[in-house]
């Protein structure tokens, strides 16, 4: 699994989610917390981009702009309907002032 740069700590400040692409594939990296977490972009429910969708730094949680489901920032698990299958999570790390996402599609 390689880890892959996507962006820099300023890029994705604090409550925010920024969408970035890795080998065609679409993640949204979410920064809460302090901590930066990454997840597929593709809401499991109705295709939407979760990176559209805000992120609530209190609950750990980034919601689908379409239709209201709100997912784990840490398991990716969605928390309420009308979603009810988890989207992917991914390891991230934080080295010098660069954000790296850990994918191997």
């Amino acid at each position: 699994m390689a880890a892959v740069q996507v962006a820099t700590v300023a890029e994705i400040p604090e409550g925010t989610a920024k969408t970035v692409e890795i080998n065609g594939h679409k993640i949204v990296v979410c920064h809460a917390e302090g901590t930066f977490y990454a997840l597929d972009n593709t809401c499991s429910h109705a295709e939407a981009s979760l990176g559209e969708g805000e992120v609530d730094s209190d609950e750990l949680t980034i919601e689908c702009p379409r239709h209201g489901s709100q997912f784990s920032l840490e398991t990716g698990k969605p928390r309420n309907l009308p979603a009810y299958e988890p989207v992917s999570t991914y390891t991230v790390a934080v080295r010098d002032d660069a954000v790296f996402v850990e994918y191997s599609g």
